[in-house]
């Protein structure tokens, strides 16, 4: 395993030519979109905007400072003989419990391991990938009390065919894990130093780290994510989202959904999230659609559309966490085993129910 990787210093001039180019952008979508005013600038790209970034920023110190107290090690034995048998070792196996708390300090924990050596870059994608697994139950509360009273039980047959996927692709992970060549002597090897190390810091050698550690960070985030960011909501506003929406919904259905399922499937991409299940309810209780039906249709959706989200909503945070590259990786690759796992089901469901 690569030893530890030279410490980033902040990179000012970088974030200012990135503004500069965010400037740009933004002065040519008010010149040239319609509809784009100051106020809808406000309100749908600066808030959501530095939201983003201040969760993205709470959720660093808050790894840092677990990393630093000395929890990863207590953390990571709640699912440490998992991640041993997938080759993985302890970090890993830590930022996968802070993951169903936090994504963001879970990406920065790994990212920080990576960088540290701890990690190499197959266990850092692996891990990633597996941390699908608590993401699914940190939003789980929100859309299931959205989604079953919509549509009953499609919907809770929707979300017992996701957890399968889920299960069925965390499984193979970890298999592939064990059975694959990752340098376990290494990883073995930091995890014995990182049990000698002093059980916690004080709060004082915490700050510290925090503020040694978290300009470089924020600024190569800021960096990346904010013209990413800016990118998309001007890609949206364009309609360009919406286009390959359409144009998906339209090859779905007419390749495998009956017609009476084309507005389940359009509006799932093309409105807000409720919408579609609730149309999918509507037809359901007229007739229109069979639960097995309005179940498949719920989750052809979720397997076109939920990718595109991820690259509309998740990239600037997966690039500006990782690098540009091997965020756009990790991401891509991830969305990719999803939608391979949700067709597997899918039809298996499809040929062995009635």
């Amino acid at each position: 395993m690569a030893g530890p990787r030279k410490k980033s210093k902040p990179r000012y001039q970088g974030l200012f030519i990135s503004m500069v180019i965010t400037v740009i952008m933004v002065i040519a979508g008010i010149l040239y979109l319609d509809g784009l005013t100051a106020s809808v600038l406000v309100k749908r790209l600066f808030f959501p905007l530095c939201r983003m970034m201040l969760f993205i920023l709470m959720g660093l110190v808050v790894g840092e400072v677990i990393e630093a107290t000395g929890w990863t090690r207590h953390m990571a034995k709640l699912a440490g003989p998992l991640f041993r048998y997938g080759r993985l070792g302890e970090k890993a196996s830590a930022a996968f419990t802070t993951a169903f708390v936090s994504g963001v300090s879970s990406n920065a924990m790994l990212y920080g391991f990576y960088q540290d050596g701890s990690l190499n870059k197959k266990q850092l994608f692996l891990a990633n990938y597996i941390n699908q697994f608590p993401a699914f139950f940190l939003h789980l509360p929100t859309t299931f009390f959205i989604v079953v009273p919509l549509t009953g039980r499609a919907g809770l047959l929707y979300f017992l065919l996701t957890f399968l996927a889920l299960l069925l692709r965390t499984g193979l992970l970890f298999v592939y894990g064990h059975m694959s060549t990752i340098e376990t002597v290494s990883v073995n090897q930091a995890d014995i130093q990182d049990i000698r190390e002093p059980e916690s810091k004080q709060w004082k050698d915490i700050i510290k780290g925090i503020r040694r550690k978290l300009p470089a960070r924020i600024t190569t985030i800021a960096m990346y994510v904010i013209p990413i960011y800016v990118l998309v909501f001007l890609l949206n506003k364009m309609g360009g989202f919406d286009a390959v929406d359409r144009f998906l919904s339209r090859f779905i259905v007419d390749s495998f959904m009956p017609v009476d399922s084309l507005s389940v499937i359009v509006l799932g991409f093309t409105a807000e999230f409720t919408t579609g299940f609730a149309t999918a309810g509507a037809l359901m209780s007229h007739g229109v659609l069979t639960v097995k039906q309005t179940t498949l249709a719920l989750l052809i959706g979720n397997v076109v559309a939920f990718p595109i989200r991820a690259l509309r909503h998740q990239l600037p945070r997966y690039v500006g966490i990782f690098s540009p590259k091997m965020g756009t990786q990790i991401l891509i690759g991830g969305q990719v085993l999803r939608v391979v796992s949700l067709i597997v089901v899918g039809v298996l469901y499809y040929y062995l129910t009635p």
